[in-house]
């Protein structure tokens, strides 16, 4: 299998997510979906909002071009497709930006 957002392979024993393009709480549940990194998935998560996966970014080609993801895809493309490691990330709330520890 290899990951729609990053195009690495992802091996057998390392953690892979479904992400579903228009997020169910925006009405696909049955809709789309494409197998990621775990690692991945949560950055997708991290960077945008639901609002913003269902109305702008519903696709991985325009998901590829977000400027805080092809910067992330960039980084995590030099590293082996096992790859797993905590870092520290900014999420977007209603309060502005929050740190967080992103549990990969």
């Amino acid at each position: 299998i290899i990951c729609g957002l990053c195009n690495r392979p992802i091996p057998l024993d390392a953690p892979q997510s479904v992400h579903h393009l228009i997020p169910k709480s925006k009405g696909g549940k049955n809709g789309p979906t494409v197998t990621l990194h775990h690692i991945c998935h949560k950055e997708i998560h991290i960077t945008l909002s639901e609002a913003e996966l269902a109305r702008t970014y519903n696709n991985i080609e325009v998901l590829k071009t977000h400027p805080r993801l092809a910067k992330f895809i960039s980084w995590v493309k030099k590293r082996p497709p096992e790859f797993l490691q905590n870092r520290g990330c900014e999420k977007k709330s209603n309060y502005g930006i929050i740190s967080l520890i992103a549990d990969i």
